[in-house]
C-alpha cells in the first residue's frame, strides 16, 4: 500500500492517479480536482479518493467520462455539457426491423410471402417470421391462412386515424385544400416534412376535372422530390454538399442536372414558391409553397398539381399567390411566431 491509497499500482489509470496526487501535493498541496477524466479500457473499475469518484462506463475506447462525487458542485467543460444535452439514440434492431416490414408492406402492390419480405429486407427468415407473428397479433399486419401472404392490417388504420385527427395541420388545412382544388381545378395536397429524408401526405383534395394524381393520405416521398423538394432545399438548412449526394437518387420523368436544379432552388427562395413543370411527372405542373417555423425552417408545404396544358404562366402565378397567402395564414395558426 503506497501513501496514496492504492495497493501496488500497475494499471495506467492507477499510475495516473498516483502521479496526479503527487503533482497536487508538490504544488502547494492543492486538493485533487473534483472532476477528472479517465480513459475507458484501462482496466480500472472503481477508485475513490477524498473528493473524487471515478467509475468506468461501457463506452468506445478513448472516449472520456466524468463522475463527480455526490453533493459536490462541478463545472464540466462546455463540450461535455453539449454532449450531455444531445439525446443518445440506441439502436433497437427488433423495432427497426418491424418498422421496415410495415413500410415494405405499405409500399407493396399486394400481399407478400415470408421469403419475399425476408429477402427484400435482408432478414433471416426465422427472425422475420417471429416479427410478423407479433405484428399479426397486434393487428398491424394480417396473414392469409391459405396463401401465407402478409399485408397491412386494419390496426394501421386506427393508428393513422388517431394521428390525423389529432393533427392541427390536417384539420385546418383540409378546407383550404378543398377551396383551392375547386377554384383552380387542381389536386391539392398538405404535406408534412417528417425529417431530412421523408415527407408525408396528411391531407388531400381532388378537383372535378378528369385528372388523377396517384397519391393518398399517408403516402411518403423523399424530401427532394418535385416542387416540395426544391422548397426543402431552400428552407431546410441542408448543406449543398449533402443535397448533391441525395439529389443523385431522385427519379425524374425528365432528368435535370444538379447545377440547373440548384439555380431553381435559389430562385424558389427569392419567389417564395416552387414550380416543377413536366420534370417530375411529364405533362404535370406542380406548384408548392412553404410553411415556415419561427426560425425560418420549412415544416409543411401546400401543393397544387394539374395538367401542364391547363396551367400556363399567368395561371401558375395567380395560383401560387393564392396558395402563398393561405400558407401564411395557416402558419400563423399552427406555427405562432415567437
Amino acid at each position: 500500500m503506497n501513501p496514496h491509497g492504492i495497493r501496488d499500482p500497475t494499471s495506467p489509470a492507477e499510475l495516473w492517479l498516483v502521479n496526479e496526487r503527487e503533482r497536487a501535493a508538490s504544488t502547494a498541496a492543492r486538493p485533487m480536482p473534483q472532476i477528472c477524466a479517465i480513459i475507458v479500457g484501462c482496466g480500472l473499475h472503481e477508485v475513490v479518493f477524498d473528493q473524487l469518484e471515478l467509475r468506468s462506463h461501457h463506452m468506445p475506447y478513448g472516449e472520456f467520462c466524468t463522475q463527480p462525487m455526490k453533493g459536490v458542485a462541478v463545472d464540466t467543460p462546455d463540450r461535455n455539457t453539449a454532449r450531455a444535452r444531445r439525446p443518445r439514440i440506441r439502436q433497437v434492431p427488433a423495432v427497426s426491423r418491424a418498422l421496415a416490414i410495415l413500410r415494405l408492406l405499405g409500399s407493396a402492390q399486394g400481399p407478400m410471402g415470408l421469403n419475399a419480405i425476408a429477402t427484400a429486407l435482408s432478414l433471416v427468415p426465422s427472425t422475420c417470421l417471429h416479427i410478423l407473428r407479433v405484428l399479426v397479433a397486434e393487428g398491424l399486419v394480417k396473414v392469409d391462412g391459405d396463401t401465407k401472404r402478409y399485408a397491412l392490417g386494419s390496426g394501421m388504420l386506427t393508428l393513422a386515424r388517431s394521428v390525423i385527427e389529432r393533427s392541427g395541420f390536417s384539420n385546418l388545412v383540409q378546407p383550404i385544400l378543398d377551396r383551392l382544388a375547386q377554384t383552380w381545378g387542381v389536386t391539392t395536397i398538405g404535406v408534412e416534412i417528417q425529417n431530412s429524408d421523408y415527407m408525408i401526405v396528411l391531407a388531400i383534395s381532388r378537383s372535378n376535372l378528369p385528372f388523377v394524381l396517384h397519391v393518398d393520405v399517408g403516402s411518403r416521398f423523399p424530401t427532394l422530390v418535385s416542387a416540395s423538394g426544391r422548397l426543402f432545399a431552400a428552407y431546410g438548412g441542408q448543406q449543398w454538399s449533402e443535397l448533391k449526394k441525395r439529389f443523385r437518387s431522385v427519379r425524374w420523368d425528365k432528368p435535370i442536372d444538379f447545377a440547373t436544379w440548384r439555380r431553381e432552388v435559389e430562385l424558389t427562395k427569392k419567389k417564395g414558391f416552387s414550380l416543377d413543370r413536366d420534370r417530375y411527372l411529364n405533362g404535370v405542373t406542380i406548384v408548392a409553397v412553404p410553411l415556415l417555423s419561427s426560425a425560418g425552417r420549412i415544416t409543411h408545404t401546400l401543393v397544387g398539381a394539374g395538367l401542364s396544358e391547363q396551367l400556363d404562366a399567368e395561371r401558375v402565378a395567380a395560383l401560387s399567390e393564392d396558395m402563398r397567402q393561405e400558407a401564411e395564414r395557416l402558419s400563423s395558426l399552427i406555427l405562432p411566431k415567437r
